[in-house]
């Protein structure tokens, strides 16, 4: 069975987690990905939720492939966490050295204040090569007894992660894109009438 055609389990169905949990990572979608308005508020308080819980089971080290999107949301909730937990580690893991420099605008200055806050930021190569996201994925679960995950399609670099972690056995607490956006589109709608 190839890469992208592996099932994909859910929290439900993952292994029991180590009794002490001591790092983790995120994997998630990129911001063109994430929905927007109240949906993604919704996913961000669900990923502050799981890393708070991650926090109160013993984890003191985030590892973050320092994407935009949830990877750089996840390291900044962290980030502001260690001003009541100083002792929270954030170490950033990019694929290849000039990684980010594309950035613009706020996500620029997200990026660069999570790097220089980052106990450690490893850079995985000099340049940029056809696998370096998949050996950047590899290295998080790699270096992680969890990952926590927001994703909403499965073929995807998140999906890629979700499937490396389960085969080292490690615990993924998901966050579904898609289950929290049906949840949202099946609540009632308030109609203004005019007259």
């Amino acid at each position: 069975m190839s890469e992208m055609q592996e099932p994909v389990l859910f929290p439900e169905a993952e292994p029991q987690p180590p009794s002490v949990l001591r790092s983790a990572c995120f994997s998630g979608h990129r911001l063109e990905k994430l929905p927007m308005g109240v949906a993604r508020k919704v996913l961000m308080s669900m990923l502050q939720e799981e890393i708070h819980r991650a926090v109160s089971q013993g984890v003191t080290t985030f590892y973050c492939g320092a994407a935009d999107g949830i990877d750089l949301f996840a390291a900044d909730l962290v980030r502001r966490m260690r001003e009541t937990t100083p002792e929270l580690r954030i170490i950033c893991v990019k694929p290849f050295r000039d990684f980010g420099k594309k950035l613009n605008g706020s996500d620029r200055y997200l990026f660069n204040m999570v790097m220089m806050e980052s106990a450690a930021v490893i850079e995985l190569s000099d340049h940029y090569y056809p696998d370096c996201f998949r050996a950047r994925n590899q290295y998080l679960v790699d270096h992680s007894d969890l990952l926590i995950a927001v994703m909403g399609e499965s073929r995807s670099g998140t999906g890629q992660t979700i499937r490396m972690a389960q085969r080292r056995r490690i615990p993924v607490r998901l966050i579904d894109v898609t289950a929290v956006e049906q949840h949202l589109s099946d609540r009632p709608q308030l109609v203004q009438l005019t007259y």
